[in-house]
């Protein structure tokens, strides 16, 4: 039997089976294991299945249903793990778009992390759009800030769109983006997934927390990944839980400079073909850093993954 994998809950998969092939579903979701030792062909995460995976499953004799097989992915989002026996954490896989949903107060959002991520779906070939959520919430240097962050990365060439759960500022044409598609829905804890996601399916009602006074910081209220359906099926949402931080995984140096559009742009034409950007004569990328046509935040993004060689980073509290 095939299905896709719409729930990871740690040791179970919950997977939602196909058609039998006369265009009927099969009745019922099936809470599916992995065989022991799929766990030893070279797959190097924490998770060898991940929620959006098309995979194929068998029910053993005593009722219990093992994954066996996972069908070739189109894409992913990776980063590294905090588990030191391991390498990386899927996200999410055999994507449509991703939704990175930041706030700049409330928690507030590093560039840095929204450069970590953005780079990560360049590299998986994961077309990327950041929504800047609780516009309501700032005041008005906040939202001056909020604005000129939109600004960056349009000129890069991502979409932005300015959202607020609360007034419903943007959430009707994002709506309309959902449509048709299987979306990835990230960010930090707190940035309002979970209320984004009971604003446009209100018959979930996902669980939501404060943010904590204390430190301003969201609480962790999705648990495991899970696909929830649109109406009439007409695509998918996947939500994460919040993460911290977001270390890179599989980047070669050479490489790096690839997922960061602007950059690749200047790169061309800098006068070695192997230039780092970081001390090489002839560096159009430098040069275009000093003429402020790369912004700063976004060239120390790229140098700090440059950095993310060493084994330890990331694997404390910032994972």
């Amino acid at each position: 039997m095939t299905g896709l994998v719409i729930r990871n809950t740690g040791s179970w998969y919950i997977v939602r089976p196909d058609s039998d092939g006369s265009g009927c579903a099969a009745s019922g979701d099936v809470p599916c294991k992995v065989k022991g030792n799929f766990r030893l062909k070279g797959i190097r995460t924490t998770n060898p299945v991940a929620v959006g995976d098309r995979v194929s499953f068998e029910i053993n004799q005593e009722g219990v249903a093992f994954i066996n097989s996972i069908s070739p992915r189109r894409n992913y989002i990776i980063r590294k793990a905090s588990n030191l026996s391991k390498q990386a954490h899927i996200l999410a896989a055999n994507l449509d778009q991703v939704f990175l949903i930041v706030t700049v107060a409330h928690p507030e959002t590093s560039t840095t992390f929204i450069d970590r991520f953005l780079a990560t779906a360049e590299a998986y070939r994961v077309p990327a759009t950041l929504l800047i959520n609780k516009t309501d919430l700032y005041d008005e240097e906040q939202r001056r800030y909020a604005d000129n962050l939109a600004l960056l990365y349009r000129y890069i060439g991502y979409e932005v769109r300015l959202i607020s759960v609360a007034t419903g500022e943007g959430i009707d044409e994002l709506k309309l983006r959902l449509q048709d598609s299987i979306t990835l829905f990230s960010g930090h804890s707190g940035v309002g997934k979970s209320s984004l996601i009971n604003a446009i399916l209100p018959d979930r009602n996902i669980r939501t927390e404060a943010i904590s006074e204390s430190h301003d910081q969201g609480m962790h209220t999705t648990t495991f990944s899970e696909m929830h359906a649109l109406p009439d099926q007409k695509g998918y949402i996947i939500d994460t839980p919040g993460i911290k931080g977001f270390g890179t995984i599989e980047f070669s140096r050479e490489e790096t400079s690839h997922y960061f559009p602007e950059i690749f742009k200047f790169a061309k034409d800098c006068r070695f073909n192997n230039c780092t950007h970081t001390h090489e004569p002839g560096c159009a990328v430098r040069q275009a850093l000093n003429q402020h046509l790369i912004a700063q935040s976004r060239y120390l993004s790229y140098l700090s993954i440059l950095d993310d060689e060493g084994e330890s980073k990331y694997r404390n509290g910032d994972a």
